[in-house]
């Protein structure tokens, strides 16, 4: 008879939060930069948006699945999948491949991924007030941008781009407090977690 030994196995692997909060904070400021009215919509945003903002959070969002965090895959993934499919609403019609989306469709297309960003920040009330202020600020966001498009105020526009500079500005903060955090070995920008 042989005896049965179990092995832990550490995760050594490391965090890939950061990765998408700064993917995505990024690419938030910047696309609001021009929602502001500060430059015009260009390949530096779309490129932004399919690389930065598109792929590499959609790899940290892969990442958090080897982390047993699903809201880390969830949220990464599909805001990953976002930016990606923002870039394919701009240049597919361009390429002649599809139609523009109508004004309703846009709409639509905003306001769902408003309820989605609602519905994750319910999640955030258990992890920190950073991604709290982040997913709260992006739920307002993407609020805003439909309420825009539906009315087409460009003043509505304008305000959204600012608040938008918030939110990912707001990213960009908790990415790089948790990578400053890590390799200080201490607290270097505070993250306020929520106590259980």
């Amino acid at each position: 008879m042989s005896e049965s030994t179990s092995i832990d196995i550490k995760d050594a692997t490391a965090n890939p939060a950061p990765l998408g909060l700064l993917g995505f904070g990024m690419t938030t400021v910047l696309l609001n930069i021009h929602n502001a009215g500060f430059f015009e919509l260009n390949s530096m945003i779309l490129a932004m948006g399919i690389f930065y903002g598109g792929m590499c959070q959609v790899i940290a969002g892969i990442m958090e699945w080897k982390k047993r965090n699903t809201f880390g895959l969830v949220a990464f993934t599909s805001y990953g999948a976002f930016w990606l499919t923002l870039a394919a609403l701009l240049v597919m019609p361009k390429l002649g491949w599809a139609d523009k989306s109508s004004t309703a469709g846009m709409v639509c297309y905003l306001v769902m991924w408003g309820i989605f960003t609602l519905l994750l920040f319910v999640g955030t009330l258990r992890l920190n007030f950073a991604l709290q202020f982040v997913f709260g600020s992006l739920t307002v966001l993407f609020f805003l941008l439909a309420i825009g498009d539906a009315t087409g105020n460009p003043g509505l526009k304008a305000f959204s781009g600012f608040e938008g500079i918030i939110c990912g500005a707001s990213a960009i903060y908790a990415g790089i407090a948790q990578v400053l955090n890590e390799v200080y070995g201490k607290t270097v920008l505070p993250l306020w977690p929520v106590k259980k």
